[in-house]
């Protein structure tokens, strides 16, 4: 497949402090497990993927969403031959930097930031955790992880523009990331858009009978599989349903990237860093197939009223949090802006300590 398009272990920029190689661990298995162990990884399974865990603790956390990533993006990596320990290191280390109540709770800490002329971004923040943040070593700040994977971190899921952050010219703007980090953002579709159907008809919000009224594909496999299995229930149904979609998203993904690599004409891992797009890419079907997805999951669960309801509520406590510790930062860091500080702290945060300082504060 693409191997040759593979990146190059010895060709990596290695560490921002010098290591001495581990014995029987490459340095991207060494990243992986640094992802691991850190606390900010261990924190996601207290932080909402699409539903609070106080409404089920059936559903995906930030967690278990992350761990389906990783399953994805491992098989794709290893049909194309690509290596498998940086894509399973950017998997593990993607959404490390989300903060609590899932994308309404950034998009609520960017408008606090927006009053200071400042922005949140969550890739951003994640790189911040990794390389500050997290104090596990005496002889280094953060985790020290490789160059890729740093850069994995801010360049999986968009190009930068040069010039546009600063702070990460390090990180080659000018250039594509590796195949390895391009894989992650589809694979995260891929995992969000399937688990969302799940989840939302084990909520009662979603409907077979809706999807099979809003997404013809969605009809079409439902038909097939009532057919072949006709006496299964209608959740054993749905969920074969399930299986052929992720299957037939992750092919996409596979014969997309295949075919795309083979148009463009790369023939090495510099190549792809050099093109003028991105390598990664979905077939025309599955492409639109999962932009279908998402429109159907944006107009019948994202903006549910239950779901508008909890996110206007947690968004609101947010706000008022944040002001109120920018009124009273006694206990953050010191040497930042008081309003990057409260905003980090916010950020670190899961949604079940996030509640429990709330009424600490402000009483139930």
């Amino acid at each position: 497949m693409l191997a040759h398009l593979r990146f190059p272990l010895a060709k990596s920029r290695g560490r921002r402090y010098p290591e001495p190689e581990h014995p029987y661990r490459n340095p991207f298995q060494r990243d992986r497990d640094r992802v691991i162990h850190a606390r900010a990884f261990r924190r996601l399974e207290a932080k909402t993927q699409v539903f609070s865990p106080v409404v089920s603790d059936h559903f995906r956390n930030r967690l278990t969403h992350t761990i389906e990533v990783a399953q994805v993006a491992r098989t794709v990596a290893n049909v194309l031959q690509l290596d498998e320990d940086l894509v399973e290191g950017l998997s593990l280390v993607h959404d490390i930097g989300h903060p609590p109540f899932a994308h309404a709770g950034e998009a609520e800490l960017n408008r606090q930031m927006a009053r200071f002329g400042e922005t949140f971004d969550h890739n951003i923040h994640a790189l911040r955790i990794v390389e500050s943040f997290e104090q596990r070593y005496a002889r280094f700040p953060g985790l020290n992880l490789t160059f890729e994977l740093r850069e994995g971190i801010v360049k999986h899921s968009r190009d930068l523009v040069p010039g546009e952050h600063p702070e990460l010219a390090e990180y080659l703007p000018e250039l594509r990331p590796p195949l390895e980090a391009q894989i992650i953002d589809l694979a995260d579709e891929i995992a969000y858009d399937c688990a969302d159907l799940d989840d939302g008809y084990s909520a009662h919000i979603l409907s077979v009978e809706g999807m099979r009224e809003a997404v013809p594909f969605l009809a079409d496999l439902l038909d097939t599989v009532e057919t072949q299995y006709p006496g299964a229930t209608e959740r054993e149904q749905f969920q074969e349903v399930l299986r052929i979609l992720l299957n037939g998203l992750v092919s996409g993904l596979i014969e997309g990237t295949a075919t795309r690599a083979k148009e463009t004409g790369v023939s090495t891992a510099e190549d792809v860093r050099h093109n003028t797009s991105r390598i990664a890419a979905f077939t025309a079907g599955a492409r639109d197939t999962a932009a279908s997805l998402k429109q159907f999951l944006r107009a019948n669960l994202y903006c549910s009223p239950l779901l508008d309801e909890d996110r206007k509520l947690s968004t609101s406590r947010m706000a008022e949090l944040f002001n109120y510790l920018l009124d009273n930062p006694q206990g953050l860091p010191e040497g930042m802006p008081v309003h990057r500080a409260v905003c980090d702290y916010i950020a670190g945060m899961t949604d079940l300590y996030f509640e429990r300082t709330y009424r600490e504060i402000f009483g139930a």
